[in-house]
């Protein structure tokens, strides 16, 4: 029997009029650029000898000017189109990590008009074949010392033609170089202009409640209208600078930190990975002011507080945070220990990232109290290149207090899920895309909507801003000897804003330990195996006896500040 990838007309119009404002048609784009490629070069012309991007990988330290980035993007472009032959709209994987050659292969893929498809490093491999099977790659650009778990994965993947190493002179067996290719590319490569913004540009492979990752299709016009729109809040200007230490296989760190201070003609520095010891003197060396993290880096800087004694930091006023449960306690104790703002936001992948923000202009007493005072942290203000409302199952708009699911409809809601039209058809019912999460909105003295979140409709875990989805993890519990039926809770946690737990029935006469089950779960990775285990007779359930997973959370309450270790 054929599986069917396409959308049917009923769920293609549903998904037209979410990606509408109520009082803007879609065609009537927020932004003026024809394309990615259209708004770098007009940056490039602008800023030209500026710097825009500074990689640091510890004390070593790149710097690019836009000219010089504009340059390699174009060499690596003229590569990929002229001799790995690859045209607009054909599918680009990367396995690889936060690196300037990863930007460049990002940004090339986008001036040739190809779709980039990220894959997280840390994930397992039948996610990574998955992903790029189901993304239909031709290419798959790796990073030097991922090339050869790559390489022993060939055979899975029979459609993919090129292999590429990122990074290196040594080339890996059976990989093309793309540092030597960039010595021989033509650094005059001029995009075509035939791409547009609605020209397919980025599939992130994200975990869904059951089943294989769902592939959220965004296309050049969401990735440059969400930029925009986060420029426009934050005042962003090409004075200012980014910090960035969020993966940039992912959204936040890819368009919040990446493509929005190129849209604004700023300047990032990207760090190879996070370090709380080395934060601040970054920050102060590089003349920061502005970064986007996730809950669980603000509970690592208070961890590691007095690092920053010694440096000067002034310049830095605010943090954007996302991406994960921020609890009240989490960003109060951040700004009791340091002078930057937390500037608490929402989004999702389908919604190409942010799609609110607590606003700019809030006096600092009103801002607190949007912070701490309605038992959770609001989430702000919808963006002008959005909407948001709390609405029922089926649609129907609730008022102030109430509780329902968090919708959203504008420019920056994705294409589709790819090949998904039965995820399609559920997420869009409404003619809004449904976030399966549940929220309340407050309203101000000037009639403005703040909206928080109290928990998630769907099940995913979210531990440290990355989604893990509960089902795969009951399986490998379910496996071990002595466990009748295993059930993986993430229960809320100081430092990830959600943690892994276990709720297990044994087997009639087993006597295993909680030790047994977590050795049990050796086969998954220390962040998505459980660090605690409670037995118990039954599984709470429903009248029609669907398990009721988040009635199990409550049962976990006093680890919440426990940091566990492997």
């Amino acid at each position: 029997m054929s599986v069917i990838t396409q959308n049917t007309p009923d769920i293609t119009q549903k998904i037209n009029a979410a990606r509408e404002l109520s009082n803007r048609a879609y065609e009537d784009s927020i932004v003026k650029w024809h394309n990615f490629g259209e708004m770098f070069q007009a940056q490039v012309k602008e800023q030209g000898s500026r710097p825009y991007i500074i990689f640091r990988d510890g004390d070593k330290r790149t710097e690019l000017s836009y000219k010089e980035m504009f340059d390699r993007c174009c060499r690596v472009a003229d590569f990929m189109q002229n001799t790995l032959g690859i045209k607009e709209g054909e599918r680009v994987g990367t396995v690889a990590y936060n690196h300037l050659d990863t930007v460049v292969v990002y940004y090339a893929a986008w001036l040739v008009g190809a779709v980039v498809i990220p894959f997280n490093a840390g994930d397992s491999d039948d996610r990574l074949t998955y992903s790029f099977n189901n993304g239909d790659v031709t290419a798959i650009f790796a990073m030097p010392d991922l090339c050869e778990r790559v390489a022993g994965l060939k055979s899975q993947m029979p459609a993919v033609e090129h292999y590429v190493q990122i990074n290196g002179e040594n080339t890996a067996q059976d990989f093309v170089s793309m540092t030597d290719a960039e010595k021989y590319a033509s650094p005059e490569y001029t995009y075509q202009n035939n791409a547009s913004q609605e020209t397919e540009a980025l599939i992130v492979y994200t975990s869904g409640t059951t089943g294989n990752p769902k592939g959220v299709l965004l296309q050049q016009r969401q990735i440059l209208v969400d930029s925009h729109c986060i420029a426009d809040w934050y005042s962003l200007t090409p004075a200012k600078r980014a910090l960035n230490v969020l993966p940039i296989h992912h959204v936040n760190g890819l368009i919040v930190t990446l493509v929005t201070p190129l849209y604004s003609g700023g300047s990032v520095v990207v760090n190879r990975k996070f370090s709380a010891s080395g934060y601040w003197k970054c920050a102060a060396e590089e003349g920061v002011d502005w970064g986007s993290v996730v809950p669980t880096v603000l509970a690592f800087l208070c961890e590691a507080k007095g690092s920053e004694v010694g440096h000067d930091f002034s310049k830095f006023k605010f943090l954007i945070c996302g991406a994960g449960p921020l609890t009240i306690e989490t960003a109060t104790r951040f700004e009791n220990n340091f002078p930057v703002k937390v500037i608490h936001g929402y989004g999702l992948s389908e919604s190409t990232c942010y799609s609110c923000y607590l606003p700019m202009d809030l006096p600092e007493t009103e801002r607190k109290e949007w912070l701490s005072a309605y038992g959770y942290p609001s989430i702000g203000v919808a963006l002008p290149c959005n909407e948001m409302d709390i609405q029922t199952e089926t649609g129907q708009s609730l008022q102030e207090d109430e509780r329902g699911e968090i919708v959203i409809r504008g420019q920056n809601i994705m294409k589709e899920y790819f090949k998904r039209p039965d995820a399609n058809a559920e997420t869009f019912a409404n003619n809004w895309f449904r976030s399966g999460d549940e929220g309340f909105y407050k309203t101000d003295n000037k009639g403005r909507k703040f909206f928080f979140i109290t928990g998630r409709l769907k099940e995913l875990i979210i531990r440290g801003g990355i989604n893990y989805s509960p089902l795969e993890i009951d399986e490998v519990i379910s496996r071990v000897p002595g466990v009748r039926a295993g059930m993986a809770v993430g229960f809320e946690h100081n430092m990830y804003g959600e943690e892994i737990g276990a709720y297990v029935q044994k087997e009639e006469g087993a006597t295993i330990t909680e030790a047994d089950v977590i050795k049990g779960c050796a086969s998954l990775p220390f962040t998505k195996r459980p660090k605690v285990v409670l037995f118990g007779e039954e599984f709470p359930v429903t009248a029609t006896g669907k398990y009721q997973r988040l009635k199990l959370k409550p049962l976990f309450e006093k680890w919440k500040d426990v940091q566990f270790r492997e």
